[in-house]
């Protein structure tokens, strides 16, 4: 399989991140992606630099202001007074239902911005950012590559992953959150679109992929569909809930598949059956997976209990489903199987 990296996943390297009022650095550390790339060339992957696509793919996605915003906030951030010398974090959000006017002043442009306190941005941050984002559109354009569309692709023909951080599935529009800043599962299911009438993003993160669902919420050519802990306990609490079906012309395109704490690999097979019978009777022409590895027994976040060869098996069963596939890694923290577990992922579509 091909592999698509970028080395400015270094630039990027958040140190403030409050977990119930304490502050401490953030679990989306550098080291995450040394270890899934290692792991991706032990495995006998092909792994390539990811292409410059430029500005114009980001569009369709994120609005002008808000990448002018990413851009360009931590340079204006430094000539403000009494702020953090190394990050942009935001300390005040516009609350919802509120009538909500676009800020002036940058310290309420970054909390109309920056979601919540795991989305800090450093010097680095906007480049490691668009690097993933390239990563992304490199797997599309290998995947869409001098193949002509067909009804049935063996699996194994025709997947890429892209080994992006920072993650993106958190990501709206207009906001950055839990560690995402552009959302590349969005930005890759836009790219398939022009060469696909239907795509399907498929979240097997452990946190609901409250970015995907936002940006799709209204639209029927995007069916999205993730399986995730029960916001009921887990972030991002406020999303991710089974009546959440999609609004006006997206209605009955979005399905969330709430899972219960501690489910088993057995478990979690049962309801990714539900998905992919959802996403065979949509009938898209290309997927787009939200490859978390954090569902994991031993993850730090100890949502769900998929075991190292479980990975296997549910992307196994994804490939089953015969579609032209675009892997995008999200999120999946530091333990010492991190590395097996994208190497058992990788292996289900061999």
């Amino acid at each position: 399989m091909h592999v698509f990296t970028s080395d400015t996943h270094h630039d990027h390297d958040p140190q403030f991140f409050v977990v119930r009022g304490q502050v401490q650095r953030s679990n989306e550390q550098p080291e995450r992606a040394e270890r899934l790339e290692q792991a991706a060339r032990r495995a006998g992957h092909t792994l390539m630099p990811a292409a410059a696509f430029g500005r114009e793919p980001l569009e369709s996605v994120h609005t002008p202001r808000y990448l002018d915003f990413l851009e360009h906030v931590h340079a204006r951030w430094l000539e403000l007074e009494d702020r953090n010398p190394e990050e942009v974090v935001a300390n005040i959000h516009p609350f919802p239902g509120e009538p909500c006017t676009y800020p002036d002043h940058l310290v309420g442009r970054v909390g109309f911005h920056l979601g919540d306190m795991a989305a800090s941005v450093g010097a680095g941050t906007w480049r490691a950012a668009i690097g993933a984002a390239n990563c992304a559109l490199s797997a599309t354009a290998h995947v869409s590559a001098g193949h002509a569309p067909s009804d049935k692709v063996q699996p194994g023909h025709q997947v890429a992953y892209a080994l992006c951080r920072p993650p993106g599935h958190h990501a709206y529009a207009e906001r950055a959150n839990g560690f995402c800043y552009l959302n590349n599962a969005a930005i890759a299911a836009c790219d398939l679109r022009r060469h696909h009438e239907r795509v399907a993003i498929l979240d097997i993160d452990v946190h609901h992929g409250n970015g995907n669902q936002g940006i799709f919420y209204e639209r029927a050519d995007v069916l999205t569909v993730s399986l995730h802990a029960d916001p009921h306990f887990m972030t991002p609490f406020f999303t991710g809930h089974a009546h959440e079906t999609g609004r006006h012309e997206g209605e009955g395109y979005n399905l969330n598949l709430p899972l219960p704490k501690g489910l088993d690999t057995v478990g979690y097979l049962r309801e990714l059956d539900r998905a992919c019978e959802r996403i065979a009777a949509f009938a898209p022409g290309a997927l787009v997976v939200s490859l978390g590895l954090d569902a994991y027994e031993h993850d730090p976040y100890q949502g769900v209990a998929v075991t190292t060869e479980g990975f296997e098996r549910i992307t196994r069963r994804i490939a089953q489903l015969g579609l032209p596939t675009v892997l995008i890694q999200e999120g999946g923290y530091l333990s010492d199987a991190l590395g097996d577990n994208l190497a058992s992922a990788l292996a289900g579509f061999a």
